[in-house]
């Protein structure tokens, strides 16, 4: 009965100030990730790499990662080389989503675009290098009171939310829907269970794994983040009608400029906003049998359907 009446609770009564919680993380993700790249020779692509990954943003990616890892019994120190190459990762998605063949944007979180400061060239190498070295990072710097075998889990989850299976082949349909009218519900999910979604979950699922959290508690685990990660992009795809470019820190109005489907585009913005509502509390239902221990991911759940950008 405690872990249902915890779902009715909001954060604050249930001890969490969140706005504070979520301070103290991304603090504690921007000091590892200042320290997980020092600049060497070649300086050009290691500070390209450092321009884009130590821009800012509100790092919900690795603190999912870490939030999860202590709700299963782990800690922060075990997860924060995963929580890192996940937002090295992420970053790495964000430099070549800019470029001109993709969605050719000149801003990211409220500064120019890496190809817009280092050129194209630069900018995909960029990108290439955070990639492998976020591979890189989880085996040499996770610790090794975790057993190499979740570390192996890890790196195969990584790669398999990125890759075609994930991110890149949501991405490649993405593409080939631009500026189709007749899109359906069906292709639009599939776009965003894989360019979004797949990365959200990863985030969650690793901090359990780490954890060594049970295959019925990775399987719960998983469903809260495919929740999560679905409104998570129906609530962007909201604001990209909603924000201006100072809230978002990119250009506005950009998936209508390209014709681009979108949730608003199929049901309007209202019921748009019931549903990403429906998806966080089917979301934290999931988390009912973590009792208290459940209060971060529940308020980063809601935390994503009441941003602003």
């Amino acid at each position: 009965m405690v872990a249902t009446d915890n779902l009715q609770k909001t954060p604050e009564q249930a001890g969490l100030n969140l706005a504070a919680y979520l301070k103290e993380r991304q603090k504690l993700c921007d000091t590892a990730l200042e320290q997980s790249i020092p600049v060497v020779y070649p300086e050009k692509i290691y500070e390209a790499m450092r321009y884009s990954l130590l821009a800012g943003g509100k790092r919900i990616r690795p603190i999912l990662c870490l939030a999860t890892c202590e709700m299963m019994g782990g800690t922060i120190d075990m997860a924060m080389p995963t929580a890192c190459a996940l937002e090295m990762i992420h970053t790495m998605s964000l430099i070549h989503d800019d470029l001109p063949a993709m969605d050719n944007d000149d801003y990211r979180r409220g500064k120019l675009t890496n190809h817009k400061v280092y050129g194209e060239d630069i900018a995909i190498l960029a990108g290439d290098g955070l990639l492998a070295f976020a591979f890189e990072f989880v085996a040499l710097e996770t610790p090794q009171n975790v057993p190499r075998e979740q570390v192996l889990q890890v790196v195969v989850r990584l790669g398999r939310a990125l890759g075609a299976a994930g991110l890149v082949g949501g991405q490649v349909v993405d593409l080939e829907s631009e500026g189709k009218s007749d899109i359906s519900l069906e292709t639009l999910n599939f776009i965003h269970n894989h360019k979004t979604a797949a990365l959200l979950e990863a985030c969650v699922v690793c901090g359990g794994i780490l954890a060594g959290a049970s295959s019925e508690d990775i399987q719960r685990l998983t469903r809260y983040a495919q929740n999560i990660g679905l409104a998570f992009q129906i609530v962007d795809d909201i604001l990209d009608i909603t924000a201006t470019q100072e809230q978002l820190g990119k250009t506005a109005g950009k998936d209508l400029t390209a014709k681009k489907v979108t949730y608003p585009s199929l049901w309007g913005i209202e019921e748009s906003r019931s549903r990403a509502t429906q998806l966080v509390e089917a979301a934290c239902a999931e988390l009912a049998p973590f009792a208290e221990k459940a209060v971060p991911l529940q308020a980063i759940a809601h935390f994503i359907i009441n941003r602003n950008h």
